[in-house]
């Protein structure tokens, strides 16, 4: 929106063509979205406090978490609500990813939200039906992979880019394509979601691997910066540095209010939406496996409650202490912050090897 009017401010004032740059238009899509956070974030945890939009709590987790009984929850339609106004405010309105992205966010979003609201408001324990919030999971990632699919106009758009090795690239086809995104949107909204059980555990890996996917959207979108570093060229993906720039904002003024003790937690409603905006945004840059690595405390997070229940179900024995992972730990007798802190120092050090990646080819 602003991008538009500097454009056409810019024909009599040449000052406003420094808004091209996506570089200034990506700080100050961060700014703005901290800005929106710190100013609606008191109001909205007062509202949500009135409402008594509690946080349920497990009987059977870590008896520290027992004192978070009643703390306001869904507080991720205040990430929403900073990403989406600051992307339609700095980003190129008309590139498609913007608005994909932006589906996508919406989309998982509204599913969260249902299903928030029916556990917190409708003291519905189970929320949103499982299997109804796989399908709409499932539909709105299809519809996002095959709109991907059919837009892609070269090669380069439906390849599997294998990090660290310049020469080993898969052709995938649409049908592979949209099989891949599927399970890369969808398993990564539902890896966050479940990271999200300690205060600031999930936020903060959030925003580290936003923060680089922005740096491999800018490289994507950069003829030159691409061929250098032998990366595929996506025409128009650097409009996504601001999209993510926006999450990168928005996130950091959350873990404001969501760090321990914890004053608001995001809810369904933030981490299937973000988890989901970080699985298109790998899609569209082609770095699928590069978000596998960054994400790896995400990963592991899914992995062990795979593991648990699948265990649990053929041999009626857990493989640990309670499922996620960092509930494990805590069991152990590791201290919440001492476990979301080593937490946060493993996804910046897989961070790091993703954007090695970059260079080490």
């Amino acid at each position: 929106m602003l991008l538009m009017l500097a454009k056409w401010i810019g024909h009599d004032i040449r000052l406003f063509n420094v808004f091209n740059y996506i570089t200034l238009r990506a700080v100050l899509a961060a700014l703005t979205a901290l800005i929106i956070s710190f100013i609606v974030g008191p109001w909205m945890i007062r509202r949500l406090t009135a409402l008594k939009v509690g946080q349920p709590v497990r009987d059977d987790g870590p008896q520290t978490h027992l004192v978070k009984a009643g703390t306001p929850t869904m507080g991720g339609a205040l990430i929403l609500a900073a990403i989406i106004a600051t992307t339609l405010l700095w980003a190129d309105l008309t590139s498609r990813y913007v608005w994909i992205c932006l589906l996508t966010l919406v989309g998982f979003g509204a599913i969260g939200w249902v299903d928030d609201w029916r556990k917190v408001v409708e003291k519905n324990p189970k929320g949103l039906a499982s299997r109804w919030k796989y399908f709409w999971q499932s539909a709105i990632a299809i519809l996002i992979a095959a709109w991907l699919a059919w837009s892609a106009h070269l090669p380069a758009q439906t390849e599997l880019i294998v990090p660290f090795f310049k020469q080993i690239v898969m052709p995938l086809g649409a049908i592979g394509f949209v099989v891949l995104a599927y399970f890369v949107i969808v398993g990564s909204s539902n890896a966050v979601n479940l990271t999200d059980g300690a205060d600031g555990l999930a936020i903060l890996p959030t925003v580290m691997v936003a923060g680089a996917l922005a740096v491999f959207a800018y490289v994507a979108g950069h003829a030159v910066f691409s061929k250098y570093l032998g990366l595929p060229h996506i025409p128009g993906a650097g409009e996504l540095v601001v999209f993510c720039a926006g999450m990168v904002g928005a996130g950091l003024a959350f873990l404001w209010f969501n760090a321990y003790p914890a004053e608001v937690f995001m809810g369904d409603v933030g981490a299937l939406s973000l988890g989901a905006a970080l699985g298109v945004v790998a899609v569209i840059v082609r770095q699928e496996i590069v978000l596998f690595i960054m994400g790896g405390v995400f990963v592991a997070e899914a992995i062990s409650v795979m593991l648990q229940v699948g265990s649990f179900k053929l041999r009626g024995k857990r493989v640990f202490l309670m499922a996620p992972i960092h509930h494990h730990f805590e069991k152990k007798g590791w201290k919440e912050t001492q476990v979301v802190v080593r937490f946060w120092i493993i996804s910046m050090m897989l961070v790091l090897i993703g954007l090695a990646s970059l260079k080490l080819r």
